[in-house]
């Protein structure tokens, strides 16, 4: 297992971010989609993933209603998974959840995208719901946390 430094990162980051995200899906996103997407939320976090000081993953989340935190985009790049980083990340961004005083912390994973659903229920996430996306074609599970 890696021991990944997580990182807080801020709006001046998001080229990082966008290049992460590149490396992980597809198709290509640019800066302004991911500025367009924190538009009116609130305590956006983007925490990023360090291995000898290079980032090879990600996790952004944002407030979805007052008492639940949504994680909203997590990746890691595809020559640095099976090392423990998505558990890191996830737990990183569980911690400022719980500092902010959020009492459920929302995930949703695409179905075909099962290492992520594995890590889900393996930190302790309950599945509540599966939705269909139209944007992707897909089925979505919806897994949530309570934090207190």
């Amino acid at each position: 297992m890696a021991d990944a430094r997580i990182i807080a990162v801020g709006p001046g980051e998001i080229g990082m971010i966008t290049e992460l995200y590149n490396r992980v899906f597809s198709p290509r996103k640019d800066e302004e989609f991911f500025r367009r997407r924190f538009q009116g939320r609130h305590n956006v976090s983007m925490l990023v993933a360090l291995l000898d000081d290079i980032p090879v993953g990600f996790i952004i989340g944002f407030e979805l209603m007052p008492s639940t935190y949504f994680c909203w985009l997590a990746g890691v790049a595809p020559d640095s998974r099976r090392m423990g980083i998505a558990t890191q990340l996830m737990q990183a961004q569980q911690a400022l959840a719980m500092e902010h005083n959020y009492n459920l912390l929302r995930f949703e994973c695409q179905n075909q995208h099962r290492p992520m659903l594995h890590v889900a229920i393996t930190e302790g996430y309950d599945l509540v719901g599966i939705r269909w996306d139209t944007t992707t074609a897909a089925n979505v599970v919806i897994f949530e946390k309570e934090l207190r």
